[in-house]
This record gives structure tokens, sequence and C-alpha cells, in this order.
């Protein structure tokens, strides 16, 4: 499931890219965009981070994104996956140490794929990708 969602992902919004090149929510999306994903930053305060437009919210984005990648606290989680939903993301993916029962009830009801307590930059290298 996981090599076919990442084989198969264009886009990718990160939510909680940091500005800060040294933390691992700069590093991890940094490496994705070098891989050739399209990083999509959703920050509240930035206006530009790894050379890209940031966005508010999940919901100001105006393309279609295959993956929501979140770096922020668990009990953030639920209202980012509501917010995946509403934009009709593929997948909500929540990075190493974050896991929360409720963001999943969200979006398994909505049919998307859920990952958490993963990181998506070690998934990547672990399967080859």
């Amino acid at each position: 499931m996981i090599k076919d969602l990442l084989s198969s992902a264009r886009t990718i919004a990160v939510v909680g890219l940091s500005t800060q090149p040294w933390k691992a929510a700069h590093s991890v999306p940094a490496a994705l965009k070098a891989a050739g994903y399209k990083v999509i930053p959703v920050h509240p305060s930035a206006t530009e981070i790894l050379g890209e437009k940031v966005y508010r919210s999940l919901l100001d984005i105006p393309e279609h994104v295959d993956i929501v990648d979140v770096f922020r606290p668990a009990d953030e989680t639920p209202a980012i996956a509501e917010q995946a939903v509403q934009i009709k993301a593929g997948a909500l993916w929540l990075q190493l140490g974050i896991a929360n029962d409720q963001a999943r009830s969200i979006a398994e009801a909505a049919g998307l794929t859920y990952i958490e307590d993963r990181c998506i930059a070690v998934e990547r290298s672990m399967l080859g990708l």
C-alpha cells in the first residue's frame, strides 16, 4: 500500500513545514522535493519555504493534493483530517511520533489512505524509491 501510494503520488501538501532547516519538518519535505514531488507548504505565517508559495490552510490550496503530510501535534490532527477530506486528498500521513484515533476515523470514513507514526522519507528509502 505505501509503495503504491508513494509511487503514484505527485503532490504532497506538508502541514507544519518548518522554516528552520535543521528540523525534520524542513529536511524531510526538502528531500521529497529533491525526489521530484511537488511540495506545497502549509504554515501559519511564512510566505515562502523551499522556494514554494506557502498556504495558510489546506483549504487554500488551488490544486489536487495526493498526500497530506503532517508535522503537527497529534491533538491538531483531527481538524487537519477534516480539511484533507474537504479537499479530497488521496491520503493523510502523520509523521513519526504522531498518531490519533480520531484523525484515523475521519480519514478512513472518507476513503482516504491513512498512515501514522511513520516518516515518509524513511519509508521511501526503505522501499528503494
